[in-house]
């Protein structure tokens, strides 16, 4: 085997893409595995860690290969590996000090790795763990949504959308959403029961007495997800300001802790004015909650929705797709 790999790197923030270059092969330790990468995708997470956006939550290397889920074949175990074998068909998610998705080879823990859905292909299965994962958490682990509870999901065509709508179906939420006009018919088809054009109508104006919001955006349209909520609802965000409460829990220094409850004051406010809940989410990879997904997607009730897959040699045209704000659903990376 070569002592060197393909892979996708930055050397500063906010250089314009990650750039192809001959990288060592990474090295596993125990309970880890390497994979021969097939497929990963391209997350809003990793725009943010190019030009720097999570540094008051992450701090990285230089350089950096990018990318933070996957899928691939196992090609090497780890002395302490027991879950899973050499060929074996994976997916996952890694951890966020061990991003590197964006490469022919992988080295991952066995806890942060499910075999991969049968009845997908590697490009879907890539598809599938962040935004999963993120989806999963949010409406299970955090609003513990039960059957005939209502939920608002921002963005329903988005990567995190398309997933989190079919997730709070499976769970029996009523759920709307909001899209363009032109992207309508397929949030239905996914299990929205009201969906909102957000070019012609506030869903604000529309929706009231909600038990949960799911906000992907973040700036005022987190702001006004309160204003729907009910008394002890949540709102669940993955694009607006952690909070002092994250701090806390993610035992973050004094200074970043008062740093954030500076900046997060507004959405104090109108948590104690609604009576309300608001939950900064950080997804935790997590391979068990990858095997549920499993079962969810092989069972037809969860399905991937891909807008492209683009070869890892075509990086430039991939970011470029992904910075342009014109892409629907999930981009994929094609690898080996």
């Amino acid at each position: 085997m070569s002592e060197t790999m393909k892979a996708a790197q930055i050397t500063h923030y906010k250089q314009d893409f990650p750039k192809i270059t001959d990288v060592p092969l990474p090295k596993i330790g125990p309970k880890d595995v390497l994979v021969s990468v097939i497929a990963a995708s391209i997350n809003p997470i990793d725009l943010k860690t190019k030009d720097g956006g999570l540094k008051i939550l992450l701090t990285y290397d230089m350089p950096l290969i990018l990318g933070s889920d996957f899928s691939g074949i196992i090609i090497e175990v780890g002395a302490s590996v027991t879950r899973f074998s050499i060929g074996d068909a994976v997916y996952g998610r890694v951890q966020k000090n061990r991003i590197g998705t964006f490469a022919e080879k992988l080295a991952v823990s066995q806890e942060d790795i499910a075999l991969k859905p049968t009845n997908l292909t590697f490009e879907e299965a890539a598809s599938i763990p962040l935004v999963g994962l993120t989806s999963y958490q949010a409406l299970h682990d955090v609003m513990k949504i039960k059957p005939g509870e209502k939920v608002l999901i921002q963005a329903g065509s988005g990567g995190i959308g398309t997933i989190a709508i079919q997730l709070a179906k499976k769970m029996g939420a009523f759920v709307a959403t909001t899209t363009s006009q032109k992207n309508t018919e397929l949030v239905s088809s996914l299990g929205a029961d009201l969906v909102i054009d957000y070019k012609t109508e506030q869903f604000e104006n529309i929706l009231s007495d909600y038990d949960y919001v799911f906000d992907t955006q973040g700036g005022e349209i987190l702001e006004k997800a309160f204003s729907i909520i009910k008394p002890g609802g949540k709102v669940v965000s993955i694009s607006g300001l952690p909070n002092a409460k994250f701090a806390k829990e993610y035992h973050l220094p004094l200074w970043k802790k008062i740093a954030l409850t500076v900046a997060t004051r507004k959405l104090t406010t109108l948590e104690k004015k609604t009576d309300s809940h608001y939950h900064f989410l950080f997804m935790i990879p997590s391979g068990q909650q990858l095997e549920t997904l499993r079962e969810f997607i092989e069972a037809g009730d969860v399905l991937p929705v891909i807008d492209r897959v683009i070869p890892l040699s075509d990086i430039k045209e991939a970011f470029d797709y992904s910075q342009s704000g014109h892409a629907k659903w999930k981009i994929i990376l094609k690898i080996n």
